[in-house]
């Protein structure tokens, strides 16, 4: 399995947003979390909420959920630091959150240019499984060394949300869904007596290969193994073969580019979100193959 780590600096640098830069540079051991989260500030706005292209394909300046999904990533990545804008970032979802505890999948855009369809035609009336479920995981993550966050009003109204929201599912949703309910009942799995039934349940919509392809999305676009169980120990990770974990981390590898990083998949919307999202990947995917021991 050959990963050329000593191309990876000079990809980031040719490639990456500074956020990513330093996010990359968290993950080697050559930067501080205070500096990762310096850099997150650049996105955020004053009620809160974060935007401004946070999440690449979502261009717009104000706050919006898909942002606040990647907030939450680069918090628990800062790990031993706590940051108030973490805690700040609940109250702000509270403010949008519907009556029944789910966030919508998006909120109007003020600039709908180099953004998506997917979030131009959201509904924000309508609760989103699909974003409650992977921010509330990412938040999850947060709160396990930031008490503010865990004790939030907001991570328990969308997490009690998302168990039913999955209870009352009775057949295989899109595979984001799935994907994203697989990694919420994960984050939740020590803590929520019901996930363990409900991640047993989902279970059954997951290929023994682990391949669900997505629906309405680029030709080859699939999620795999480790878009539900990227790391080790966990009790998503239980639900796949080692040998299918196994052969997706050679693929995961051997996926690096010539210029040193990684490429997604899925639609390309604009111009910087593409190389934007190729600095994000990268540094997924050394975190990925790091954390279970290939790197």
């Amino acid at each position: 399995m050959n990963v050329n780590l000593s191309a990876v600096p000079g990809f980031m640098a040719g490639h990456a947003r500074i956020l990513d830069r330093r996010r990359y540079g968290l993950l080697m051991g050559e930067e501080e979390p205070e500096r990762v989260l310096a850099a997150l500030d650049a996105y955020r706005n004053p009620d809160g909420g974060y935007g401004w292209g946070l999440e690449p394909d979502l261009r717009t300046p104000e706050s919006q959920p898909g942002a606040a999904l990647h907030a939450f990533e680069v918090f628990a990545e800062a790990a031993t630091v706590t940051s108030p804008h973490a805690a700040a970032l609940c109250d702000w979802l509270e403010s949008v959150t519907l009556p029944d505890g789910g966030l919508p999948f998006a909120l109007p855009l003020g600039v709908t240019t180099a953004t998506a369809p997917w979030w131009r035609g959201a509904d924000p009336s309508v609760s989103s499984l699909q974003i409650t479920a992977v921010i509330a995981a990412a938040a999850h993550r947060v709160a396990a060394h930031d008490p503010a966050v865990a004790g939030h009003p907001w991570l328990a109204r969308a997490t009690r949300y998302c168990l039913d929201a999955v209870q009352a599912m009775e057949e295989r949703p899109h595979a984001y869904v799935l994907s994203f309910a697989v990694r919420f009942l994960d984050a939740v799995h020590d803590t929520e007596p019901r996930a363990a039934d409900l991640l047993k349940k989902l279970a059954a919509y997951i290929p023994d290969d682990g391949k669900v392809p997505v629906e309405g999305g680029t030709e080859h676009e699939t999620l795999r193994p480790l878009d539900f169980a990227p790391f080790p120990g966990t009790a998503a990770r239980a639900l796949f073969d080692p040998s299918v974990i196994a052969a997706d981390l050679v693929r995961l590898a051997g996926e690096q580019q010539d210029d040193g990083g990684w490429v997604v998949d899925y639609a390309r919307i604009s111009p910087a979100g593409a190389m934007e999202w190729r600095g994000a990947i990268t540094v997924h995917a050394v975190r990925v193959l790091r954390a279970n021991e290939l790197i």
